[in-house]
């Protein structure tokens, strides 16, 4: 809250756009957070991270950007049953869009991904798996490196939805070794309506703008337009700025708890929350994965969930 009042109180200022004194400290300020974010995730470069709305509009941007620009009719993308809504309907779009196919894995009662089905579902056709690092209803810790590497034995790319992964534990984008990586800023204290996309250089290429106007563009005439180079090509329009630069300091305050803190206030909790309601018969807790972060989903037998 400091952080934004301290931007619209002594800054207030659109970035990248003004060669005056309150433009160069929006805009430096702003690009320190990508430094700050690059350094959170391990990215190699700073480029490598695209602001967003948050995670839905990072999902949207990767089947929109580079997806469509990719795939072609009879493709297929790789999901799972526990995808939160973000991670199924942007591709559900795409695949009515272009004739592609939606593939998805199911599964175990304990909430885990069965391993050998992915496998299996995996074919010369499958262009994109997209998965959850944490499932946020079930709280499973899904194996994505795993995942990553089946991926490119088969030669198809990878996006891991790391909102619910992000607050939890070390999130590294070099070890997992992902195409694409998204996360919302709110789930780590930062304001809502941030979120960051990671892209792997390589996949940049392969990437067409989503948007137009504003910083994604390096020269303008009427015969043709010249784009920005990335991450800029990809930041339509004045970004929410001050809930970046926002971003920055949740981040800091995350670093500064540490988390090996985190997790183990959050292991310590779940694993007394979790035994204490399984003293009670008619609680039935649901996501018992054997490697699972710190929430719960029950059910109280014969009551209704709304109740």
């Amino acid at each position: 809250i400091d952080a934004l009042s301290k931007y619209y109180v002594s800054i207030n200022s659109n970035v990248h756009r003004g060669v005056h004194e309150l433009s160069q400290k929006a805009t430096s300020e702003y690009e320190e957070t990508r430094n700050i974010v690059g350094d959170f995730i391990g990215s190699e470069t700073p480029e490598q991270i695209i602001f967003t709305k948050g995670t839905t509009d990072g999902i949207n941007i990767v089947a929109n950007a580079w997806a469509e620009n990719q795939l072609q009719k009879g493709d297929e993308i790789l999901i799972t049953t526990m995808e939160h809504h973000s991670n199924i309907v942007p591709w559900q779009m795409l695949c009515e869009k272009l004739g592609a196919k939606l593939v998805v894995c199911p599964i175990n009662d304990a909430g885990e991904i069965l391993m050998d089905e992915l496998k299996k579902l995996i074919s010369d056709r499958t262009k994109l798996i997209a998965v959850t690092h944490v499932s946020n209803t079930l709280g499973t810790i899904n194996p994505v490196k795993e995942i990553t590497n089946l991926a490119k034995e088969n030669n198809c790319k990878i996006l891991i939805d790391a909102a619910q992964s992000i607050p939890h534990f070390k999130v590294d984008v070099n070890h997992l070794d992902c195409d694409f990586l998204v996360f919302s800023g709110h789930k780590i204290f930062a304001p809502t309506g941030v979120g960051i996309l990671y892209v792997k250089k390589d996949r940049f290429e392969e990437m067409k703008p989503y948007q137009g106007g504003g910083d994604m563009i390096k020269e303008v005439s009427f015969e043709k337009t010249t784009y920005n180079d990335p991450p800029h090509k990809f930041e339509a329009g004045t970004p929410n700025i001050s809930g970046i630069i926002g971003l920055a300091t949740a981040i800091e305050y995350v670093q500064n708890l540490g988390f090996k803190f985190i997790q183990q206030q959050e292991q310590d909790l779940l694993s007394f929350a979790t035994n204490e309601m399984n003293k009670i018969d008619e609680i039935e807790i649901i996501g018992t994965a054997s490697n699972k972060a710190s929430v719960i989903s029950f059910l109280v037998k014969g009551t209704h969930p709304f109740d």
